[in-house]
């Protein structure tokens, strides 16, 4: 029997799946809490300080999170990351790939050119013969089988291909740490004269820290021109559109090598956190707040420009 108070409780049920049905589907877009990651690389650690610093400034309440590669990917299709200015292309194609083809996760714009990234030896022992990687077999005893790599996750390149039976490395081992623990072992190699193959990229102040040459022979698994690659921001699905000011400054967001070296050598050289090589950077380089800024406000609507040349002075 239909009663105005029996149609006025299915009424009520069904508004309240409805509501309920739509909460659950609704996209989780906090735009004042920014969450951003990297992989523990300086030079993720240096464009994800920069952005943090201009999303404080603006008004957002940004935060760095240092994860494992597959973690952050991970989290970034969970919802749990929105940014990472990070996707090296070609090198982490492999790893992103999957997100990318199921809308996961969106590149927003690319923020850098002229990167690389493969292996490398020191230069003496490039000039000992050591120009391909598929040298390194030929001096097993002196290498001591070993290939010096990233945290675990980052490494799945050079593991893959030696699981192939690529470049005659059978047997050898990928030493997994992180890019501290593989400059370290550069380094402590490099005083005693010592034989050993790492894994290295530019933009970093290796490149100018350590006499060192890169690996031909790896265009089939890194690409070409050693690794040759472009950098992009990336953001979970919808977060741009759905966080439309901060989206544009991440679309506007691009680096320079010689910034990106600059702001490395302060954090490992000099000891600079991330907000401090960033801001002395953007000091050098205050053009850059131009472009960065470029229709973009603060948070509470004001134009973002003059708040970052007056913290920049500051």
């Amino acid at each position: 029997m239909n009663t105005p108070k029996s149609n006025y409780i299915r009424c009520g049920i069904l508004s309240s799946l409805f509501i309920s049905t739509a909460a659950m589907s609704a996209p989780n877009f906090d735009c004042h809490k920014i969450r951003l990651a990297e992989p523990g690389w300086t030079d993720l650690a240096y464009t994800s300080g920069v952005t943090q610093l201009l999303l404080n400034q603006l008004g957002y309440d940004a935060s760095v999170d240092i994860l494992g590669m597959t973690v952050m990917l991970e989290s970034m299709k969970n919802k749990d990351i929105d940014v990472m200015m990070g996707y090296w292309d070609p090198a982490m194609d492999a790893y992103i790939h999957p997100y990318l083809e199921n809308g996961s996760i969106e590149v927003i714009a690319q923020n850098l050119a002229g990167a690389k990234y493969t292996y490398a030896v020191p230069q003496y022992v490039y000039d000992a013969g050591v120009t391909d990687i598929n040298d390194l077999h030929k001096y097993a005893d002196k290498f001591k089988s070993r290939l010096y790599g990233l945290e675990p996750g980052s490494n799945n390149i050079i593991i893959d291909a030696i699981e192939e039976g690529k470049y005659n490395l059978a047997g050898w081992k990928v030493v997994e740490s992180s890019e501290q623990g593989m400059l370290s072992q550069l380094r402590r190699a490099v005083r005693r004269s010592q034989w050993i193959a790492f894994q290295a990229w530019a933009p970093h102040p290796m490149n100018v820290n350590f006499d060192i040459a890169y690996l031909k022979g790896t265009d089939d698994t890194y690409g070409p021109n050693f690794g040759g690659a472009t950098v992009h921001t990336t953001a979970r699905k919808g977060f741009a559109s759905h966080c439309p000011n901060v989206g544009k400054l991440l679309e506007n967001m691009t680096f320079t090598l010689d910034m990106e070296n600059i702001g490395m050598s302060y954090i490992l050289n000099e000891g600079m956190s991330t907000e401090e090589a960033a801001k002395k950077t953007i000091q050098a380089n205050p053009e850059m707040l131009n472009t960065w800024l470029n229709g973009v406000k603060t948070r509470s609507g004001d134009d973002a420009l003059p708040i970052l040349q007056r913290y920049i002075q500051s």
